[in-house]
């Protein structure tokens, strides 16, 4: 069975990226599970398996070149796009901004060709991106942009547990302003179309609750009286397996025992407190509702120990295993 290309952009060169995808690479797992392509800088990766220890032989792809399907082979399109002389580990940088969008534009055009079943990406950091006048704050809407989907649709996943979110980066106050049955709905139908696409069919989702107790009938709050559960009762009239207000308390721990598909959550630290905490290093962000499939470990990059070759490349990895897991789902959809 062929297995399926990952093209991995290796995120902010002055981060912890490099290191995690030079490691991850090396690692029996990922050899069995994919054939991986890297868009990055060869002078970059070289200093990252330095730190590392890795053993890599790195393989110069140009134009339409074949990656060489060997074990212990790094199959690199080199942007070299980092001058050496100007740059420093673990530091934000405007270069290395610009170099991180590079390797994500230069892996989505490779993803749209067919050149790549799907990208996983490593982490990118915000405060570089603006030092270097990119116009995105982050790799969702960089992808948005760059594959022309108006809304992408983060997922995460751990330990078989799928969490969707209906609000990301916002603060908590703006954050309650989207708490509206419609808004609700919409993205609901988005999960169930996302699930469908992965391969879950007629799958069940639970909507968590705002407030403490879901407000207790309006005592703590009318979101769940006025917004949600009102978006529930239309979902389930519309034919789909949704029960909620779930409270938040219980309702990710009954998901991880299989009583849901997955659970939306209805903004950013809600759903990210709850994944990260069963499993930190396998939370795994997947990004829905676009042409190509995109999988990314959900940390940063760790500037505090970039260099060091200390970083886990555990959250790497389970990010190629589940691009490849679901590259042959979406590709049939």
């Amino acid at each position: 069975m062929k297995r399926p290309r990952i093209i991995i952009p290796i995120g902010d060169p002055a981060g912890i990226g490099p290191e995690i995808v030079v490691k991850a690479l090396a690692s029996k797992e990922v050899q069995k599970t994919a054939d991986c392509l890297v868009a990055g800088d060869k002078n970059i990766l070289e200093k990252a398996m330095e730190w590392t220890g890795v053993s890599l032989k790195i393989h110069n792809l140009e134009g339409d070149g074949e990656p060489d399907p060997g074990p212990g082979v790094l199959n690199l399109i080199d942007l070299d796009n980092v001058d050496m002389d100007q740059y420093q580990c673990g530091q934000i940088s405007g270069m290395c901004g610009k170099a991180a969008y590079g390797y994500i534009e230069k892996s989505i055009r490779l993803a749209l060709d067919g050149r790549a079943d799907a990208v996983a990406t490593a982490p990118i950091n915000k405060e570089s991106l603006k030092a270097g006048d990119i116009p995105y704050i982050g790799h969702t809407e960089i992808f948005g942009a760059l594959t022309n989907t108006s809304d992408p649709l983060t997922m995460f996943e751990t330990d078989g547990m799928r969490i969707f979110f209906l609000t990301r980066h916002l603060s908590l106050r703006k954050m309650l302003d989207q708490i509206k049955k419609d808004s609700i709905i919409n993205c609901a139908v988005k999960c169930f179309d996302a699930l469908d696409r992965l391969g879950v069919k007629n799958g069940t989702m639970a909507v968590a609750g705002l407030n403490p107790h879901c407000g207790e009938h309006g005592l703590f709050g009318y979101e769940e009286v006025e917004e949600i559960m009102p978006a529930v009762d239309a979902l389930r009239k519309m034919g789909y397996s949704v029960e909620g207000p779930v409270g938040a308390d219980s309702v990710f721990h009954q998901a991880k025992m299989g009583r849901y598909d997955c659970v939306l959550s209805l903004y950013h630290d809600q759903g990210h407190i709850a994944a990260k905490t069963l499993d930190f290093d396998r939370t795994i962000s997947v990004t829905n509702g676009m042409p190509i499939l995109r999988t990314s470990v959900d940390h940063g990059t760790a500037f505090d120990i970039a260099g060091t070759g200390k970083a886990s490349e555990v959250s790497m990895i389970e990010a190629i295993k589940l691009a490849a897991k679901y590259a042959p789902l979406f590709k049939k959809s």
